[in-house]
């Protein structure tokens, strides 16, 4: 079977062109869907000549070639039904598809800062539930189209060639039947809408319950959380009921209002048969086909409240459903490295008051620069800012060029960022460090000090974290994490505390390490322990009244009290004091 294929398409945000990118598909859907259409009414008409043959005493023969015809008719129809079903389904696969890939692209596209301000559990639910509830109501329209608006014109057509009076008289409550639908589309709209909002709220919920079961268990959240979800799960059972109770409830009520007019059709199609305009066979075939028709009719009404629903989703979609775009992959990086930093500012939101202010440095590769200071003097901050993920005042220089400058591509071959909180998959070590990529891993996990941890593993590599690495150690945790920061030796790595889970022995090992296997890459280390920055070229240190002192460890301890007080206290409680 041919695997489908994902394009990308232009103005994604403009339903028609779903339909207008499947040329080829919905081509075929018009063919086998007009075909399939017009030929089921010689359904029911060979049915009435078979029974009208049975009942005038005809020859064995032609009953036997009529029911023959009438056989082969049904499974010409059903196979053209098979055909229009088949590309009906493609079209909604590849609809979907198209619609997730869209709305994917239009999230890795979107700059940090808007990212943080999404909620996870309303993306999922766009993602997943709007895409399928408005590919369901494109597939339905398509479908009823045909099934319905094809179908009930070739039946309207044969019946008024029957009779004309009967027809009219009988298809009278029809109308009534979507009259009423439509009537109702607007409360279902709103009904839909809120369903849709709340289960966003609950995924959201759902995701904050994984992410932190731990936290909540052993602080003793989790009866009240439970409680919390249960109460929350019941206003999304009864908004669920109140969205789909109108839609699906009243489907019979259109169905027995299109069927009143049966009536006129038994009593006025009965009496021609009984004074002989009509013979059996031909009130039989007008009952079948008024029976279709009504029973499209209904479906027709029913299609009118499952747009309604679709509709919700689509606005709800809409604003994620953007052109698609390319990431530049071209790359003018030479190989030096230099970082020149000049009166950098920065605060996450624009316009509230910056974290860090008027911070410079200069450093190359080879060097390992230093940045610690008290808690929320803006050391983490610091390093974020030197991604370039977020707007910054002042300037970064990587190798003359200013870092907005760079592409995001160029950005991400430039910079490796090890975050405070090692961020692990629910994979094996060897995915966690490479992330998807082809690579031998075996000399960075030695320069992490994890190749003793690895003995201990019978599935080596291959073995699996759990959930963001709760089947490892912290201290584990931390290494693997450092790893992949190191795994492509980038022009500049920021670790930012990756030894707050490691023990001194290791940490100063991992730092030698790190000096020899690393001279062509900068290293920013961020640290609140001192014990190896008196091995380390320059050291910024940050103060909570925005102001940094920056040198060496030397000029540090002569020059600044409190880079000496920290030091002295923590390298004389660990025994590593060089000063005295």
């Amino acid at each position: 079977m041919s695997k489908l294929k994902i394009e990308p398409m232009k103005h994604p945000d403009k339903i028609m062109n779903y339909w207008k990118k499947e040329k080829y598909v919905v081509a075929c859907i018009v063919i086998f869907g007009v075909s399939f259409n017009s030929m089921i009414i010689l359904g029911p008409i060979y049915q009435g000549k078979l029974i009208d043959s049975i009942a005038g005493g005809d020859n064995l023969t032609s009953v036997l070639i009529l029911a023959a015809t009438y056989v082969a008719i049904i499974g010409m129809v059903q196979l053209l039904r098979y055909f229009k079903r088949f590309y009906i389904r493609r079209f909604a696969n590849s609809t979907s598809a198209t619609m997730r890939l869209m709305i994917y692209n239009n999230i890795m596209n979107k700059s940090t800062s808007e990212l943080d301000n999404e909620n996870t559990g309303n993306l999922m639910t766009r993602a997943i539930s709007d895409v399928d509830l408005c590919v369901e109501g494109m597939r339905k329209f398509t479908t009823e189209v045909f099934d319905t608006g094809v179908l009930m014109i070739a039946y309207l057509i044969s019946m008024l060639t029957y009779d004309v009076r009967i027809t009219v008289l009988s298809m009278i409550f029809v109308p009534v039947a979507m009259f009423i639908a439509e009537k109702l589309k607007s409360i279902i709209y709103k009904y839909s809408k809120d369903y849709r909002t709340k289960s966003s709220e609950v995924a959201d919920i759902t995701y904050d319950i994984i992410e932190n079961s731990m936290l909540y268990r052993v602080t003793g959240m989790e009866v009240e959380n439970k409680a919390k979800y249960k109460n929350e799960l019941k206003d999304l059972q009864d908004k669920a009921i109140k969205a789909n109770i109108l839609e699906n409830s009243m489907q019979p009520v259109y169905n027995v209002i299109a069927m009143l007019g049966i009536n006129m059709v038994i009593y006025l199609g009965g009496t021609k048969v009984i004074h002989g305009g009509w013979t059996v066979g031909v009130f039989s075939t007008y009952v079948a086909m008024f029976t279709a028709v009504a029973v499209k009719a209904s479906k027709a009404a029913k299609l009118f409240n499952s747009v309604q629903k679709s509709q919700v989703s689509w606005k709800r979609i809409k604003p994620y459903l953007t052109e698609y775009k390319t990431k530049d992959t071209s790359s003018n990086m030479n190989n030096n490295t230099t970082l020149t930093v000049k009166n950098l500012s920065f605060s996450y939101e624009k316009g509230r008051e910056n974290i860090i202010e008027d911070i410079s440095l200069e450093a190359r590769k080879g060097e390992i620069i230093g940045v610690t200071g008290s808690i929320a003097s803006g050391k983490s901050t610091l390093g974020v800012s030197l991604t370039g993920l977020y707007p910054y005042l002042g300037s970064i220089k990587i190798d003359g060029k200013e870092l907005k400058d760079y592409s995001e591509y160029e950005k991400s071959q430039m910079i490796s960022y090890l975050g405070h909180r090692p961020q692990l998959l629910s994979d094996t070590i060897y995915n966690n460090i490479t992330l998807g990529s082809v690579q031998d891993i075996s000399s960075v996990l030695e320069e992490v000090c994890f190749d003793t941890d690895m003995q201990a593993m019978p599935h080596g590599q291959n073995t699996l974290v759990g959930n963001s690495g709760i089947k490892l150690s912290g201290g584990q945790q931390a290494r693997i994490a450092l790893a992949r920061a190191l795994l492509n030796k980038s022009k500049i790595i920021i670790l930012d505390d990756p030894f707050s889970a490691v023990d001194m022995k290791t940490e100063e090992k991992i730092i030698e390490n790190i000096k020899n296997n690393y001279k062509d890459s900068l290293i920013i280390l961020i640290s609140h322990r001192l014990a190896i920055f008196n091995r380390i070229n320059n050291i910024i240190l940050l103060k909570n009244n925005k102001t940094a002192d920056y040198g060496t460890h030397q000029e540090l301890m002569k020059n600044s009290e409190i880079y000496a007080t920290i030091y002295k206290l923590q390298c004389t409680e660990g025994g590593d004091s060089d000063e005295e």
